[in-house]
């Protein structure tokens, strides 16, 4: 884990951590249990894949993810969160009450919308007791359009 620049001041420090909109993002949809790549891009959009890595990758040299690595063709890779990261769960409630208290969008809204609540949420009806790992979820919907993607020759 690398040592933080800045004046000493823990705030300073965790801010330098995840001071960046799509941290607690991906923490908030690690809390679940392990997803895959392209799960986190359904669940964050309109995140770039490019982005998502890239915070991927700063996230776990911080020591905040594993990257888990199945091999296999095509490659199967997943992330879940460590000891470290599940240490950011409570500033993510923490966020989702001011989120709530100043009315920025409420969690039934989310659900009425896709079906789900955040996975970090305590409205979800499991409970979590201390940090293990658990397995994989069912991918949540996705929210990107249906698009055509293929490559026409000509």
């Amino acid at each position: 884990m690398r040592k933080r620049e800045g004046d000493g001041c823990p705030v300073a420090g965790a801010l330098q951590l995840v001071g960046d909109k799509w941290t607690l993002m991906v923490i908030r949809d690690l809390a679940g249990g392990a997803r895959r790549t392209t799960e986190l891009i359904d669940g964050l959009f309109p995140i770039s894949s490019r982005t998502l890595v890239d915070r991927l990758r700063d996230m776990e040299g911080d020591g905040l993810v594993e990257r888990i690595d199945f091999g296999g063709q095509p490659p199967h890779v997943e992330y879940r969160l460590t000891e470290r990261g599940v240490l950011l769960l409570p500033l993510v409630e923490a966020l989702r009450q001011v989120g709530l208290a100043l009315g920025c969008n409420e969690c039934e809204d989310r659900r009425e919308r896709l079906g789900l609540y955040c996975e970090a949420c305590p409205l979800n009806d499991y409970h979590r007791p201390s940090f293990r790992p658990e397995p994989a979820a069912a991918p949540a919907p996705s929210r990107r359009q249906d698009q055509d993607d293929s490559i026409v020759l000509l």
